[in-house]
């Protein structure tokens, strides 16, 4: 009976997590990974630890408020229907709001940190288009996704920004890295889940040949910045794992996908580039 009991209430848990949780499992590493370099870069020229953990804890706030949200309004696939669901949802809006407001004004009290709201003004219109790409059709579901973590990835210079209070090239250097290599993860992801049936070089580039182009692109692009010193020389050092992966893919033996492997994987390549981008800010210094 505790058995029987148990597989009935599994769905419901799940429910529950899904109405409150984001579902979006690899924007929380193209959220935090820029923030973390972001704030790392900051720190190791002098910033305040302070405010950098008043604007994680804002971030994480805000970015977790929009499922529940969401399920509130009845604009996402999961919807709060019982009562019992919308006093869980309740529960949760309630207190991320609290930290987000708190948080946010700590960071803007007495007309400090001026440039932040931009930030966020920036992810919204992102967020904006990314919705209307989303509604012309599967065709441009990746494009919308760039778009997206061209959003989530203004928490690199927004982290840098707060605790240093500089708006320089390094502030911007951190959104352009950080963005061009969530774009990278987006693209082979996709690629992955398209070829999941590939077999042999030939139909591997057949479905894989705008990737392959997009990382040529990606290391003129990388060559291009670090020459105009936009970027610190050593930053492609930090895009080698990649790199290395998505070319890899096509020569290896074919194996099944799985998913949830292959989102460990990618985490474990975002954190290898988190470390390796600070080491290259840090050590242009």
């Amino acid at each position: 009976m505790a058995q029987d009991a148990t597989r009935l209430n599994r769905p419901q848990k799940e429910r529950q997590r899904a109405l409150v949780l984001p579902r979006e499992h690899g924007a929380w590493g193209i959220l935090l990974v820029p923030l973390v370099t972001g704030a790392a870069v900051g720190l190791l020229r002098g910033g305040r630890v302070l405010p950098a953990l008043l604007f994680a804890v804002a971030v994480v706030a805000l970015f977790w408020l929009r499922t529940p949200v969401e399920s509130w309004l009845g604009t996402s696939p999961v919807r709060a229907q019982t009562l019992q669901e919308r006093r869980l949802v309740r529960g949760v809006i309630f207190p991320l709001a609290a930290f987000a407001i708190i948080t946010l004004s700590a960071l803007l009290w007495e007309g400090k940190n001026r440039e932040l709201p931009w930030f966020g003004i920036a992810a919204g219109v992102a967020f904006a288009a990314q919705q209307l790409l989303l509604r012309m059709g599967r065709a441009t579901r990746m494009p919308s996704q760039v778009v997206g973590a061209l959003g989530l990835t203004t928490t690199a210079p927004a982290a840098y920004y707060v605790i240093t209070g500089r708006l320089d090239r390094i502030a911007w250097g951190l959104w352009l890295a950080n963005w061009l290599f969530a774009g990278d993860q987006i693209h082979f992801v996709g690629l992955r889940i398209r070829a999941a049936r590939a077999t042999g070089l030939r139909q591997k580039f057949a479905t894989g040949w705008s990737f392959l182009a997009g990382q040529i692109v990606l290391a003129l692009v990388l060559v291009l910045t670090c020459y105009l010193a936009f970027l610190p020389p050593w930053t492609p050092l930090a895009f080698v794992p990649v790199f290395f992966r998505g070319t890899a893919w096509f020569v290896t033996k074919p194996q099944p996908i799985v998913i949830r492997w292959l989102g460990w994987t990618e985490l474990a390549h975002a954190v290898a580039f988190g470390v390796l981008l600070i080491a290259a800010f840090h050590f242009a210094q």
